[in-house]
């Protein structure tokens, strides 16, 4: 059946609307909705059929643990235990926003959501439709990004229905998400924060609250943290990625060539300022190389619009990884995952844009 597709004002939010979807949030149902990030399949946290209807729908690893969203920062110790005082201060600066914390659970959090982990991952959204609808609700809402398994992460109402038309019961529109890329997760171990996923909530942001910040591998404790396996957010067409080199706009062209040879159709994922160089190809532009909030903002959304356009083949340039750069270069790895054809040089991540 097809998702029933209600328009939300974030502005104006009707309540009937909301008390609509948080029927069906205690009815076991699934309701799809905007945050600041991407949009969040959402389902009763505390009621693990439900919460299993998110990994169906998603078809989602029974071993990536959800996130679950709060309306109120009390509530953190309703679910977790242990909350320290630096885990706090992270809660005072950043919630409500795209910073979702990893926590020492408490027996009411069904171990299907956070997958038999003894930790669970939390956060407060600062959109004001999902902040309603958990507020209505009275219930933590558990909620995964609103798409297949593996596919870019959706942005828009349509993406969600692109993907889960007739596997959930409800989508509340409530317009482009404005930040593009899915929340940061931490964990805070010690005094240091460990960063398992980046997001929407920058490194430089959380050095300056917090002084030591250290990125995770993709191994150890990334494996709490959602978003940890080596290939994902990826969109029908191969993604392959050109690094940040000064030769860059030729690496794009040769690579295009080859890959035109060989008779794929290909698309140019460019920084705006070689949108020149690219004319003749099928280009799409992610932003400038200094204004990572706009890269972010475009990226999902531009994966999903080559699947539209046909191509079997993307050649994304690499950005530089200040800010939110290391989010959309994250991203933009795992959709090329860990066979990529052209690598990116970490060791470049510092140059100056």
């Amino acid at each position: 059946m097809r998702p029933r597709v209600v328009r939300v004002d974030p502005d104006r939010i009707d309540p009937d609307i909301i008390r609509q979807a948080s029927g069906i949030i205690h009815n076991r149902g699934l309701v799809a909705f905007p945050t600041e990030t991407v949009y969040g399949l959402g389902a009763n946290a505390l009621d693990a059929k439900a919460a299993a209807g998110i990994f169906e729908a998603k078809k989602r690893p029974l071993d990536d643990p959800l996130i679950i969203h709060i309306a109120d920062k009390k509530d953190v110790h309703v679910f977790c235990e242990g909350v320290t005082l630096d885990a706090e201060k992270l809660m005072d600066r950043f919630w409500p926003g795209p910073l979702t914390l990893v926590l020492k659970k408490k027996d009411v959090v069904p171990d299907l959501v956070t997958t038999g982990l003894d930790t669970v991952a939390i956060r407060m959204p600062s959109n004001p439709v999902a902040r309603e609808l958990i507020k209505v609700s009275k219930v933590p809402i558990a909620a995964p990004s609103a798409n297949l398994f593996g596919r870019p992460s959706p942005t828009t109402a349509r993406h969600v229905l692109d993907d889960l038309n007739g596997a959930i019961d409800m989508i509340l529109d409530g317009g482009k998400t404005e930040i593009g890329v899915e929340s940061t997760v931490v964990e805070v171990i010690g005094g240091k924060i460990i960063v398992l996923r980046p997001g929407g909530t920058d490194m430089e942001a959380l050095r300056e609250t917090a002084g030591e910040v250290e990125l995770s591998s993709d191994t150890g404790l990334a494996q709490n943290s959602p978003g940890k396996y080596p290939q994902h957010y990826s969109p029908r067409a191969r993604v392959m990625l050109v690094d940040d080199s000064p030769v860059q706009t030729e690496e794009v062209l040769r690579t295009v060539a080859e890959v035109s040879a060989g008779g794929k159709n290909v698309g140019i994922l460019a920084k705006q300022e070689h949108e020149g160089s690219y004319r003749m190809f099928a280009t799409k532009i992610l932003g400038p190389q200094n204004d990572t909030r706009t890269c972010a903002s475009r990226l999902f959304h531009l994966l999903r619009e080559f699947d539209d356009d046909e191509v079997d083949i993307i050649v994304a340039e690499a950005i530089g990884e200040k800010g939110l750069g290391l989010a959309v270069m994250n991203r933009l790895k795992k959709a090329a995952g860990p066979d990529m054809d052209v690598s990116y040089d970490p060791e470049r991540s510092e140059r100056n844009f």
